[in-house]
């Protein structure tokens, strides 16, 4: 989300964070534009606290509505990065991802996400998740809620993101994106 509080504060190109979804969504694509937002560094997986953010593959057509886009792109790759890991130690294919917080609001973001990782993504009717856990938490300690079951039946799924993308044009994408993070970390 810092990437679109940079929009919308730093840049200020849109007055409110809603308003990325709006630029985004008139656009098929980024234009071949990517967006490294590593703002102070590079956390997981690069670890590299001296790379610096990166707008890269801009050309005379490129528009602020396609920064917009790579920006909220870079949200989705950047969950990949860390999806991918968690994958990987899983032992096995991860087939839906459950998300919470303001930025899970964006359609556009989150049918983006469900695309470039291939799995579903699984959005609740309450986003605001860290404040809902902290009151089960006092539920359970409380004994008014006994077991895992009784807790289920609090989280309802507003939506269900499927991926549309061929698997080819994920993988390019992807690949795109990790070009443009090496670059960033040569800076």
């Amino acid at each position: 989300g810092a990437v679109v509080q940079w929009l919308r504060d730093g840049l200020k190109i849109i007055k409110r964070s809603a308003e990325s979804e709006k630029a985004a969504a008139g656009l098929n694509d980024t234009g071949g534009v990517f967006v490294v937002p590593a703002f102070v560094g590079l956390g997981a997986p690069y670890w590299k606290s001296d790379a610096r953010g990166l707008i890269c593959g801009i050309t005379r057509g490129t528009t602020m509505p396609h920064i917009i886009r790579a920006c909220l792109e870079a949200i989705a790759y950047q969950s990949r990065d860390v999806f991918d890991i968690m994958q990987k130690a899983f032992g096995g294919r991860i087939h839906e991802l459950k998300v919470d917080g303001g930025a899970c609001k964006n359609d556009a973001l989150m049918q983006f996400q469900a695309d470039i990782l291939g799995s579903k993504i699984v959005r609740p009717k309450v986003i605001e998740l860290t404040a809902r856990g902290v009151a089960h938490l006092a539920g359970v300690t409380m004994g008014l809620w006994k077991k895992t079951h009784d807790l289920k039946k609090q989280h309802q799924v507003d939506r269900v993101f499927s991926p549309k993308m061929k698997p080819g044009k994920r993988a390019r994408l992807y690949q795109g994106w990790l070009k443009a993070v090496q670059r960033t970390m040569l800076s």
